[in-house]
């Protein structure tokens, strides 16, 4: 993908077919059944293009994919009046589940192990959901019923299935985080999108439900976000939204809420557009949600945003805004504009049009587990319209890093990336930003650095918050304040890190990458400098070479060499590179680092000492 998502940078449309990639992604008849073999080999090539085109899973499937070991999605054929033995057993299965799924599972009532769709009478089906409430309980979670559909099998009376959601506050009362990162044009609607979802009343059509968003005077006044703002949605333990309208505090949110969705309000306008690169580079969002106005379609920066997401590989779902403004015919075009974009070679992505709950939940959980498909909600802030459909997606929604993956990176050593830098009364210097890997915990002894002389200086955590509330411990993939007290601001600056003393860091001027250079207007060769983005670390260099090569054009490969014009940074071989100068654009992956000599403690350390 890498090599071709170029086009999306271009200013052109893209080129070739639109289901060349499409129809490699879903075979019909194969995840779900549809068609059988002899039906499948009669379909010619422009047929199979045509369903690609127009996939949606189908709301009475045979047969579901059969039931994984790992994973929170349990299927149960029945649970119908089980022994205390068996209940013990039923309860550590759901815990198990509810471990993998960090809070989360999904069971699939009436549905056997290898995926059959079997059903199960209404007497029976009510049966099965008293014991899987009581079993709930017992592991103190709260369960929603997602869906009941009705299953064709051979039996006189009718049979369902049912789709359940069960939820828990974990055992250390640490709610389950979601990073979406919002993209879009200028005047799409997305800070009043985020206005409407975290406040609980709609908009006014002047964009007064933004006004809460907003961080400075000069955006209040132009309408404009310029700067990353930070927005809070929960969802309690049976699905409801918990938002500012009934909790008058983050902290009353965090409280009541098991899961949260923190929305990062990024700038749309193409001046701020580093402020957006470093938004999707630096805070790691899980997802990313491309807002576009139905009325404009897609206009000005949106196909450099979703260019930037798919180069990073950030999950993208898209919302079209502003419904109510314009004709159903209007809102249409938009949608066919859409997945002509996403269906291109450089995308290869199978757009799904969002009209139903059923489908916002077929659409959440096939979204995880498939980096293809693309939800497209219509919407509007002002009727409210399809915004229900939006909140049951958030709702259902999983992570997408498994719970072992994240024991995995609390058991290595801490290492907090910064992104912000305030000064705070009475509480001294605060630092905003991401625990990398580790956990950190208040009064841990850390050092920051690298600075210009690529030292690191001794610090000490006095507290944490995180959604604007008090936290004692702080685990590997979860971003806060922390308070450092009479640190001096001076010697901070974004991009850099803090780390465990026990670590070793890699400190660099130079650092070689094999990089695709995705839009060039001429050549890019050796002394051309250009602004580099590395996770929280965004900083000029000059390529100091381009091995094998003299120089580069669009769309060609090569291992570069950079070379950092201000000061040193903290690097890792593997993290992924995303450079830009005016219209020149590139991305690729470190492959090699030029540590400096092995960083000193600070003078203040030594006297210390």
């Amino acid at each position: 993908m890498d090599d071709r998502v170029s086009e999306l940078f271009c200013s052109g449309n893209g080129r070739g077919s639109a289901s060349q990639g499409v129809a490699s992604s879903f075979k019909p008849g194969h995840a779900y059944g549809v068609a059988s073999k002899k039906a499948c080999n009669k379909i010619n090539k422009k047929s199979k293009a045509r369903f690609a085109r127009n996939f949606k899973p189908s709301n009475n499937t045979p047969y579901l994919p059969p039931e994984a070991e790992e994973g929170n999605i349990e299927y149960k054929l029945k649970l119908i009046d089980p022994t205390q033995y068996r209940l013990e057993h039923l309860a550590t299965q759901m815990k198990w589940r509810l471990q993998e799924g960090r809070g989360e599972a999904v069971y699939q009532i009436g549905v056997e192990d290898n995926g059959m769709l079997v059903g199960l009478s209404e007497d029976d089906m009510r049966s099965s959901l008293q014991t899987l409430h009581k079993l709930a309980e017992k592991v103190g979670a709260d369960i929603a019923i997602l869906r009941e559909r009705e299953v064709d099998y051979d039996s006189d009376e009718p049979r369902k299935i049912a789709e359940v959601l069960i939820r828990k506050v974990p055992d250390d009362q640490q709610f389950l985080d979601l990073r979406v990162a919002v993209l879009g044009n200028v005047d799409s609607g997305k800070s009043t999108l985020l206005g409407v979802l975290t406040q609980g009343e709609l908009d006014n059509g002047r964009g007064r439900a933004r006004l809460n968003l907003f961080r400075h005077l000069h955006e209040i006044q132009t309408g404009r976000t310029s700067s990353i703002s930070f927005e809070i949605l929960g969802f309690n333990s049976k699905g409801e939204v918990v938002n500012y309208s009934e909790s008058r505090t983050a902290e009353e949110i965090c409280e009541s809420a098991s899961k949260m969705i923190t929305f990062i309000d990024l700038a749309g306008h193409h001046k701020y557009l580093k402020t957006t690169i470093f938004g999707l580079t630096s805070y790691c969002p899980d997802f990313a949600m491309l807002v576009v106005s139905a009325n404009t379609g897609i206009a000005g920066t949106t196909r450099e945003h979703l260019g930037l997401a798919m180069a990073l590989k950030v999950p993208i779902f898209i919302v079209i805004s502003k419904v109510d403004l314009c004709a159903r015919a209007t809102v249409e075009r938009t949608v066919r504009q859409l997945e002509r974009v996403l269906k291109q070679p450089g995308c290869n992505k199978v757009p799904m049009v969002i009209s139903s709950t059923d489908d916002a939940v077929t659409a959440a959980q096939q979204f995880a587990q498939s980096p293809n498909i693309t939800p497209i909600f219509t919407m509007s802030s002002v009727s409210g319209e399809s915004l229900d459909l939006l909140k049951v997606f958030f709702n259902i929604i999983p992570p997408l890093s498994t719970s072992k993956e994240q024991e995995e990176l609390m058991q290595q050593l801490t290492e907090f990336q910064v992104d912000e830098i305030f000064t705070v009364p009475e509480v001294g210097t605060v630092v905003g930003g991401t625990l990398y890997s580790g956990i950190c915990r208040e009064g841990d002894d850390l050092v920051v650095g690298p600075t210009d002389s690529g030292q690191f200086h001794k610090l000490t955590i006095e507290s944490i918050q995180r959604n604007r509330s008090a936290c004692r411990v702080l685990r590997a993939g979860q971003a806060a304040t922390l308070a450092l007290g009479n640190f001096d601001r001076s010697l901070l600056r974004k991009g850099m890190v803090m780390v465990s003393p026990e670590m070793d860091p890699t400190i660099c001027w130079m650092f070689e990458a094999e990089i695709v250079l995705l839009f060039h207007a001429k050549t890019f060769h050796k002394g051309f400098q250009v602004t580099v983005h590395i996770g929280n670390v965004r900083q000029t260099a000059t390529v100091e070479a381009v091995y094998g090569k003299e120089e580069l054009r669009t769309g060609e490969k090569a291992v570069v060499l950079f070379k950092f014009i201000k000061h040193p940074e903290y690097l890792k071989v593997g993290a992924k590179v995303l450079f830009r100068e005016g219209v020149t654009k590139g991305i690729g992956l470190v492959t090699k680092l030029q540590p400096v000599a092995q960083y000193l403690p600070s003078q203040s350390e030594d006297d210390e000492a």
